[in-house]
Formats: C-alpha cells, sequence, structure tokens
C-alpha cells in the first residue's frame, strides 16, 4: 500500500513504474513462491526480518546457501530476457544495504565494552556443495563478491565453502577481496562441515545442503535448532587446578579439592587434577543450560520460526522446544592456546628440565611475576610452544582437546538432542582474560587469553605453514566449529604470485582438514595510526573473531588483542 501511494505521488515516470513493480512483488511473496530473481530476494528479506522481529538479531539467523538458492531465477530471468547481470547487481546490492542497516537490540554488558557496533552475525555461504555432491558455485557467487567489494560494509558477513571441487576461480576471486583488507570472507572447509555434521548424525543430504552461520558453527540449514549454550574458560580451570580447586581472584573454592599441585610427582598427576576440575566444570554448565533451555521452551515460543524449520509442524513442536529434524547444543572452549602453551611450561620447566620448581612458579603466578621477569621471559621464550609445528606441544593441545570432547560429546541435551564442543571463543577471550590471573606461558594477569584455536598471540614463530600443521593436529571434525585467525602483511599478497600463494596455503589446511580459517591483512602500523587518530580511519574494518567490525569502534583491550596477533610477512 505504501509502493502504491507513494508511486500516485511521484511526477517521475521510471520511479513510478519502480514503485508499482515494489507493490506488486510484495502482494506476491511470500504467500506465493516467488517468479523471478527480483521476487527471489524480496521473499529473502521478509522471510529474514520476520524471524529476527519474533526473536532477536543476535540469534545469527542467515539465508544460507544464497548464491545455489538465487541462481535459478537468475538463470531463468537473463535466458528470458527479464534481467541483466548489472540489474542482478544493482538488486543484490540493495539486498546488502538492507541487510547493513536492519534494526537492532541495544547491547549491555560485557558486549557493550567490547564493541559499540551492532553485528548480528548473519553469515552468507558461497559456493560449498549441492545436493549431489559436485561443486555448488555459479555466476551469482562472483556477483555477491563485486557488491561486496564495492559496497564495503560492516554486513552480512561474507564465508566461502571450499570443497575438493570447488575451483581455483572461486579462492582467487576471494583472495583478492581479502587482500583489500575488508577481514572478509572467511573461508570454510565444505568437506569438513559435511564430515562434522555425519558423524553428529545428520543424512548425507542435510549435511551437504547445510553449512556455516554465526561465527564458524556448522548446522544443517532449514532442519536444525542448535543452542551455544555458553563458553568455558579453559586456562581458568587450570588456574583453580593450580590452586586445588580454589579461585585465587575471590578467595573461594569453586571446584573439588584435586590436591597440591607441590606434592605431584609427575605432569600426568597434574593433567588428571585438571581433567577431573575440567569435568565438574562442564556438569555445572550442563545443569545450568537444562534450566536455560526449558525456560526458552515455556516461556519463549517462536511460531514463526517453527514454520520455516523441517519437522516442527510434523511434530506439533516448536523450534524452542525440539520441534527440529536436529536439536544440537553446544559449549565453546575458550583458551585452547594459553591453555596449551601453559601445560608445555609445567611439563617441561618444572617437571622434565626442573627449570623452576612447582612452589617458585606458583610464587611467581600469585604475585603476577613481580620481581622475577627473568623467569617470565624463560617462560615465554624457552618453552615449546603451539602454533610452530612442534610435537612438544601440539600433543599437549591434542590432549586437552580430546579431554575436553569426551567430557561433553554425546551428552543429553534438553529438546531431545546432545552435547557437541565448539572451539571459539566471539570475543569473550578478552573478557575472561581479566578474570584470569598469571599463567604459566608467562602471560600477565588481567590479559587477554588466545583467542579460537589460534596460537597465543606472537607466539607463532616459524610462519604460517607452522600454524596450519600445528592446528591440524587437532581433530576439528569432532566439533561443529573451530576458529582460525591469521594476520597477513599486505606485502605478502602482492602480485599473482602471492595470491596463488595465499590459495594454496588454504588449501593445503583443508587437506590438513582444518575446518576454518580468516584473514586481516593490514599492518600493526596502521592499527597503531588508527588508534591515534580514529577520526580518519572510521571506515577500517578488522576481522575480530568470526565476524568483522570497525576497528576504531573496538574496546581498547580488543585493539590491542588484534595488534598483537603475527604478522605474516609470507604466504
Amino acid at each position: 500500500q505504501t509502493a502504491r501511494a507513494m508511486a500516485e505521488e511521484t511526477r517521475d515516470p521510471q520511479r513510478k513504474r519502480e514503485l508499482l513493480r515494489i507493490a506488486e512483488i510484495c502482494e506476491w511473496v511470500p504467500a506465493h513462491p516467488p517468479r523471478n530473481f527480483w521476487e527471489a530476494l524480496q521473499a529473502y528479506w521478509f522471510y529474514h526480518l520476520g524471524v529476527i522481529m519474533e526473536l532477536n538479531g543476535w540469534d545469527a539467523f542467515n539465508p544460507g546457501h544464497l548464491d545455489q538458492h538465487l541462481f535459478p531465477f537468475y538463470e531463468r530471468d537473463i535466458r528470458e530476457g527479464r534481467l541483466t547481470r548489472e540489474g542482478a547487481r544493482e538488486l543484490l546490492s540493495c539486498f546488502w544495504i538492507k541487510f547493513n542497516n536492519q534494526p537492532a537490540p541495544p547491547k549491555v554488558g560485557v558486549t557493550a565494552a567490547e564493541s559499540a557496533t551492532y553485528n548480528d552475525f548473519v553469515n552468507i555461504n558461497l559456493g560449498g556443495l549441492t545436493l549431489e555432491g559436485r561443486d555448488g558455485s555459479n555466476e551469482v557467487s562472483y556477483l555477491i563478491l563485486e557488491v561486496a567489494d564495492e559496497l564495503h560494509l560492516l554486513q552480512p558477513q561474507l564465508n566461502v565453502q571450499v570443497s575438493r571441487v570447488t575451483p581455483d576461480e572461486l579462492l582467487l576471486a576471494a583472495a583478492r577481496l581479502i587482500r583489500k583488507g575488508y577481514g572478509y570472507p572467511s573461508m570454510f572447509n565444505a568437506d569438513c562441515v559435511v564430515e562434522e555434521l555425519l558423524r553428529q548424525g545428520k543424512s548425507i543430504e542435510d549435511a551437504r545442503e547445510g553449512g556455516t552461520s554465526g561465527c564458524v558453527e556448522a548446522g544443517a540449514f532449514g532442519k536444525e535448532a542448535y543452542i551455544l549454550s555458553g563458553y568455558l574458560n579453559l586456562p581458568k580451570i587450570l588456574e583453580i587446578t593450580l590452586n586445588n580447586g580454589y579461585d585465587p581472584r575471590t578467595g573461594k573454592r569453586i571446584g573439588p579439592e584435586t590436591g597440591d599441585p607441590r606434592d605431584f610427582e609427575s605432569f600426568e598427576e597434574l593433567f588428571s587434577a585438571w581433567t577431573r576440575q575440567l569435568e565438574h566444570f562442564v556438569d555445572i554448565k550442563i545443569r545450568g543450560n537444562a534450566i536455560v533451555q526449558g525456560f526458552y521452551a515455556e516461556e519463549m515460543p517462536a511460531p514463526f520460526l517453527s514454520i520455516l524449520i523441517d519437522d516442527c509442524i510434523e511434530k506439533g513442536k516448536d523450534y524452542n522446544a525440539g520441534g527440529a529434524r536436529y536439536n544440537t547444543t553446544y559449549i565453546q572452549g575458550v583458551g585452547i592456546g594459553t591453555l596449551t602453551d601453559s601445560l608445555s611450561a609445567i611439563k617441561h620447566h618444572v617437571f622434565e628440565w626442573e627449570t623452576v620448581s612447582m612452589e617458585e612458579l606458583l610464587e611467581a603466578l600469585r604475585t603476577d611475576f613481580q620481581g622475577r621477569e627473568v623467569l617470565r621471559q624463560i617462560l615465554l621464550n624457552k618453552t615449546p610452544r603451539y602454533g610452530n609445528d612442534d610435537d612438544r606441544a601440539d600433543e599437549l593441545m591434542r590432549r586437552a582437546f580430546e579431554a575436553f570432547f569426551r567430557t561433553v560429546e554425546g551428552r543429553p541435551a534438553p529438546r531431545g538432542g546432545t552435547y557437541h564442543i565448539d572451539m571459539l571463543p566471539t570475543t569473550v577471550h578478552t573478557y575472561f582474560g581479566q578474570v584470569t590471573g598469571a599463567t604459566p606461558d608467562g602471560r600477565r594477569a588481567g590479559t587477554p587469553l588466545s583467542e579460537g584455536i589460534s596460537p597465543v598471540q606472537g607466539a607463532d614463530r616459524n610462519g604460517p605453514t607452522a600454524v596450519i600443521r600445528s592446528v591440524s593436529k587437532m581433530d576439528h571434525a569432532k566439533t561443529g566449529g573451530t576458529l582460525l585467525n591469521m594476520k597477513f602483511s599486505p606485502k605478502a599478497l602482492e602480485g599473482e604470485e602471492g595470491l596463488r600463494k595465499f590459495v594454496a596455503l588454504i588449501r593445503t589446511y583443508f587437506r590438513l582438514g582444518g575446518h576454518h580459517v580468516q584473514f586481516n591483512v593490514v599492518s600493526a602500523e596502521v592499527l597503531r595510526e588508527a588508534q591515534r587518530r580514529p577520526e580518519e580511519h572510521r571506515g577500517l574494518l578488522v576481522r575480530v573473531a568470526g565476524y568483522t567490525d570497525y576497528f576504531c569502534d573496538l574496546s581498547r583491550d580488543l585493539q590491542e588483542e588484534i595488534i598483537s596477533r603475527t604478522e605474516h610477512e609470507v604466504a
């Protein structure tokens, strides 16, 4: 009605035709199936708007494989002369602007402190696999990359799903966009995503039609209700282990008494104690989550979303009450890099090399290394560290990861599903760092933990190939998503040779079994300049966690964490 009223008022014949077309389209979809490219986009937007109005924009709902869904309409419209490539690009641009400008709930608490920018975690998938297992990329995939390049907007987030049959042409097109320093698209291993979903009990068809949403989480699009139940501070659990169940920050006992570490005669005793503490805190999280999910099921129905998700109607159950075909609950592990390097420091310096006694180490941690800078530098620089393809450290990462997996995997969850693990922090690694004391790897109290599955900031010293080799020693398919951040100097991606080396690095990582990788291509000097003169760098986008944000809107702690990430000079 509004479009028709505006058409009556305008004196511009072209605008009048456009408004009448808009009115016709809005009267047709979504009540009827879309008949063309424009109607398909409008239907998409109505569905998305309905979901975020019913719930809220933080729930990371997204259009999934947008390129695959739109391509039949695009192809037919082009063939029959109803649409040009430039016309499709203009419509996609309008669609992108809609996503960027959609209304948003206010940020509160920790999230408000981290960034003044709203981001709703819409993550559009390009490429990937078709239902039959063939390459899913098409002309619309490239159009979308062009639109993202031209508009340079904060959102929607964009990722490329890379399989063994994805053409290098698509990776190169994505790499050219990454090279510009926008922080997107992120890159996902479509074959790994399928394997993850199959392990969780999804059918091969649902797994291939699935992909990733939110930050890095795998899901069966249109058929699954997955919930991120909260984050688990893995280094904090080690801190509590080293204090026999007590939190030194509060002086309260919050974990079981697992023994005074000064009495441990081997590293295995320490690791066993950490595992017991881990089990204790996972139990607490699962009990708490049962209450939260019960509240959602009883008090927060989502009828509109339930219409869109398969099997809710057939079961007669709401989306939040277990109506979806698959109901998955994740617990996110945070700080695996900090934990690994801390375990490595204890194993090697206390039990094997006897560089320092447990008593001396505990006192150094208690005082945040005051008066013990020499010891801190030894821990920082003389410890086998994760991210350098050093099996002495990487094996400890693998053991800690497997312990976390065994503690969580397959446990019954509300709504009839089971628990699985994710390895992503969003930005909680900065907050978790604020409540975690000094750690045995030389990290000072209150500073950020490692993010995602990335090495500790600055600890990876043997180049990007060593990083991906270390990270791939984790079995990514046992998760529902892992997050790897890498930072490159702009010089590393210069020219076609630099670009092809970059694409080869991504291919290699995915052949090794990696789930996801994303990049910042920006120098530390530029970021420092943005801190000094934020008014001149308001448009500077960076990759934070599984999303892009304006650098100048981030908290100082988060800015410093991004700057401190290792900057690789060669791909």
